[in-house]
């Protein structure tokens, strides 16, 4: 359980942060970049959910619980040592990607085939979920750093790539299943 009743320590004063394993990194690193990138996403989803209602709010709510549990991840290093930790670290799991997919093939069900990009926007929740697709990409993408020099759960990497993907979309169920979706018209500005 946590207790955060201090919320300031000034143990990070020094451009230091502790990780998951009480190991102190600076603040710059690929690790603290990636898992504070997730944080980001989180907080792009709480924006969105503020639009979303019925099944979007809710398939929003799993994912915000999900991020927490990829950012605990991400924030304890050296997957080897897991099976000797006195306290098993968090690891986002096989399934929570399944269920990404899941949903991403039930919303995309009900869509019209696209021939053409979309530019974000439409409806406020749309342009909210490009903003999250946008933002957890750019996790992704230091997920991908961090895991080309450190040891990354490779389900945490899948997921980041999944969740872009239902971020688009959840943007085009929000854009009234496509109808409303912005399409790009390659040159139109010349």
């Amino acid at each position: 359980m946590v207790v955060l009743n201090k919320i300031y320590t000034k143990t990070g004063d020094s451009g230091e942060t502790a990780l998951g394993d009480g190991t102190r990194v600076p603040k710059t690193s690929p690790r603290v970049a990636a898992y504070g990138t997730v944080d980001e996403v989180n907080a792009t989803v709480g924006l969105a959910r503020l639009h979303a209602n019925g099944d979007m709010h809710d398939m929003l709510a799993l994912i915000q619980n999900d991020l927490f549990d990829l950012g605990a991840d991400l924030c304890r290093p050296e997957m080897d040592k897991d099976k000797d930790a006195e306290y098993p670290p968090l690891r986002l799991a096989t399934s929570q990607v399944e269920r990404l997919e899941g949903e991403i093939d039930a919303m995309n069900a009900n869509l019209a085939t696209l021939r053409s990009f979309i530019l974000p926007g439409g409806s406020p929740l749309a342009a909210h979920l490009h903003l999250c697709r946008t933002v957890s990409r750019r996790a992704e993408r230091l997920a991908v750093e961090l895991a080309a020099s450190e040891s990354v759960n490779p389900a945490a990497v899948k997921y980041l790539n999944r969740l872009s993907d239902w971020f688009f979309v959840a943007s085009r169920v929000a854009n009234e299943n496509g109808a409303k979706d912005v399409l790009w018209v390659p040159g139109a500005n010349r």
